[in-house]
This record gives C-alpha cells, sequence and structure tokens, in this order.
C-alpha cells in the first residue's frame, strides 16, 4: 500500500510539473504589448510618447514587446514632412516600434501620403485602432 501511494504522489508531481513547464514556456513565449495614443499638437507630447515607447522596449527587451503608436487628430503633425521629429520617428520605426497615422484624420486636413513621411503606415481610423488593439490585450498609454 505504502508503495502504491509513492507511486501516485510521483505521478501526480510529474503531472504538476508538466504543467508548470507548459505554463512557463507559454509565459516566456507572450510578449507586452503597449498602443501609445497621439492626439496633440504638442511637439512635448510627441517627444514623450517615443520616450515611454524607447523606455518600455529597453525595461522588456525590444524582442519582447510589441509597441504602436497611433497618430490621429491634431496629433497627425507627428507625422507629417515637417515633423520636428521626424529624426526619432525613423528611429523608432527602425527600431521595431509600429507608428501608424489615422486617415480620418488626413482626409479631414486634406493630407496626402506626399504631406507624410516618408514609409509612413496608415490605419483607417485611429481610435478603433486603439479599442483593436485594447482588445487583443494591448496596454493603452496616453501621455
Amino acid at each position: 500500500m505504502k508503495y502504491f501511494n509513492i507511486l501516485a504522489a510521483a505521478f501526480a508531481l510529474s503531472l504538476s510539473m508538466t504543467s508548470f513547464n507548459a505554463t512557463a514556456s507559454e509565459a516566456a513565449a507572450t510578449k507586452e504589448k503597449v498602443v501609445i495614443q497621439v492626439s496633440d499638437a504638442d511637439s512635448g507630447k510627441w517627444n514623450l510618447a517615443l520616450n515611454n515607447a524607447k523606455n518600455v522596449q529597453t525595461a522588456f527587451g525590444a524582442d519582447k514587446v510589441d509597441i504602436e503608436i497611433v497618430a490621429y487628430g491634431p496629433g497627425i503633425g507627428m507625422l507629417k514632412m515637417d515633423s520636428v521629429v521626424a529624426n526619432r520617428i525613423d528611429e523608432s520605426k527602425k527600431s521595431g516600434i509600429a507608428i501608424v497615422a489615422c486617415q480620418n484624420t488626413m482626409k479631414a486636413m486634406k493630407l496626402t501620403d506626399a504631406d507624410m513621411l516618408v514609409n509612413t503606415s496608415y490605419v483607417p481610423s485611429g481610435v478603433v485602432e486603439i479599442i483593436k488593439k485594447q482588445q487583443h490585450g494591448y496596454a493603452y498609454i496616453r501621455p
């Protein structure tokens, strides 16, 4: 009977270890996800958003976090050709940060792709993009 109890305990322990190992490897494979809203015509806020994104990458590791900055409304200026943060936008994109412009805002402001920084990515609606990201587990930041 003692042998049976020891065998049952060993089996239960091996099951819990298998479950623990699966959970640990799932956690290791899961990336942090962050969406950052930029909707102000304020270069200080644009820089703050870019700093937040860089700090998150540094804290988690660039390969362990998905970051998207969504520019809409007055914040669209961040992605225009005359943007004061154009160099930082380029650096951020090179480091793996996705930065997108709202096409609804562009249409309302009569902006075309030619008005925007080279290699700008677009979403139909900035607000809807943020909603979708939050529904998919993204943490929301608005500097």
